[in-house]
């Protein structure tokens, strides 16, 4: 063993856990790591010194490839065989038995809910859909042209001026009207966010439908307008599906903003900041752009080529995931709904591009060697584009159902005793301790 690293095993069973021992070779001393969950502490490495003023061992994970930051119970994902379950129930029986809001407040409560609990949640949510006639006049002062991603972001952290109250977060009762307003309201902004987009006046909230139909409604009506039950269903299981994912980027945003003390409407928007992001929420947007530069079906044996012998300068999107090394079971379920909703719409022609594409792929050792499978991201796309969403509410779209994944989250991290302000450790390399220098005797640079 070279000079300066460390050694572990697995120590011997326990009644209660086990341990890891680690000889750090730079010292010769070993040190007993208790391991729980599967994990040891961080801060456990803490006391692995060269020597006594020494800070301590960190680890360093950029991307948090291998940490866990908290313990939770609400989402459980397992990657390799493609399983997917909110609070223990597969997403695949909730896709297909339940509805959005009662999947709402399974991911909130833990529980699924009773007649009367669901009813009570239901009035509570539906009750708080409009929002402050100000905040009109707030989207009122942005550009015609602004994204409504970037306008959604602005008016959910506005709200937290119109509910100062909602600065108590360890009030359980605060803190729960505070989730029934912002699950409630959320639809509504988006809604309003693209309508000025399209410099269309507003339609507010009908409190008769349901909580999908509410929002198509508020979207595209113009004169007389109908709900497509078809379509209400089918966004309804889009939702259920994007309702929450474990420790994503926005999740951990919502976390690490809330652990600060901030209140749920600021989080939340910090949230939807990192939601923004085109490796996240626009992922979905970046498979249509692929698909129509493919062009034709023909084509795709030559893009597919292309992808595998350009060295990662062209990418297959909508495939592979952090988590997932196998088939997202999330896109299994949109694939099947996507049919349905072409029933109504009529084919996308980008689908006959994407199956194409899909069975290549799945049939090419490259691809699957290296675990790429379709992801959530490969259909759902096609099927927002056939309902008449443009791309630039793809993200909004995810950000919707999201909202209650991000609550959930965030109330569990305000209860977690273990948790504290978030705050990382960084492994600094710069400059060591120099003197300043005034300006008329600094060494010119070389350009």
């Amino acid at each position: 063993m070279a000079p300066g690293t460390a050694t572990m095993t697995a120590g011997p069973a326990r009644a209660v856990r086990t341990s890891l021992s680690i000889t750090d070779n730079r010292t010769g001393r070993t040190y007993e790591i208790p391991v729980e969950d599967g994990t040891i502490r961080a801060m456990d490495l803490r006391q692995i010194k060269e020597s006594p003023d020494d800070f301590g061992l960190m680890t360093y994970d950029p991307a948090f490839m291998n940490t866990a930051s908290c313990r939770s119970r609400i989402t459980f994902i397992d990657g390799d065989k493609g399983i997917l379950r909110y609070r223990g129930y597969p997403i695949e029986q909730l896709a297909r038995h339940s509805s959005y809001l009662e999947v709402a407040l399974l991911i909130l409560s833990g529980q699924l809910p009773t007649r009367a609990a669901y009813d009570d949640w239901l009035f509570n949510v539906t009750h708080h859909t409009l929002v402050h006639e100000n905040i009109k006049e707030f989207i009122s002062g942005f550009r015609y042209d602004a994204h409504p991603m970037g306008t959604l972001l602005a008016t959910v952290g506005a709200l937290s001026t119109f509910y100062p109250e909602s600065k108590q977060v360890h009030d359980p009762l605060v803190r729960h009207h505070q989730v029934c307003r912002l699950i409630a309201k959320i639809p509504t902004l988006a809604a309003f966010a693209y309508r000025h987009s399209m410099g269309l006046p507003y339609v507010h909230p009908d409190n008769d439908l349901s909580y999908c139909g509410n929002f198509l409604q508020m979207m595209f009506k113009i004169g007389a307008y109908q709900v497509n039950p078809v379509l209400e269903r089918a966004l309804e299981v889009l939702f259920i599906l994007h309702a929450d994912h474990e420790q994503n980027c926005s999740t951990s945003a919502m976390r690490s903003v809330g652990s600060s003390g901030a209140d749920p409407y600021c989080a939340a928007a910090g949230a939807i900041g990192a939601l923004y992001g085109p490796l996240h929420g626009g992922a979905n947007e970046a498979v249509l752009r692929m698909l129509r530069e493919i062009g034709s079906k023909d084509r795709v044996p030559a893009f597919v080529k292309d992808v595998k012998e350009s060295g990662g300068e062209v990418r297959l999107m909508g495939f592979g995931h952090r988590v997932y090394k196998n088939y997202d079971p999330r896109a299994r379920i949109i694939k099947e709904m996507a049919d349905l909703v072409f029933t109504v719409t009529g084919r996308n022609p980008l689908l006959d591009i994407a199956l194409e594409l899909e069975r290549i792929a799945l049939e090419d050792d490259y691809f699957l060697s290296r675990k790429l499978y379709p992801n959530v991201d490969f259909y759902s796309g096609l099927i927002y584009q056939a309902m008449g969403f443009p791309v630039e509410m793809f993200p909004v779209l995810f950000a919707i159902p999201r909202m209650t994944g991000w609550l959930a989250q965030w109330e569990e991290m305000l209860e977690d005793a273990d948790q504290k302000i978030a705050r990382p450790r960084q492994v600094y390399l710069g400059a060591g301790a120099r003197d300043f220098v005034p300006m008329d005797r600094r060494p010119v640079q070389e350009k």
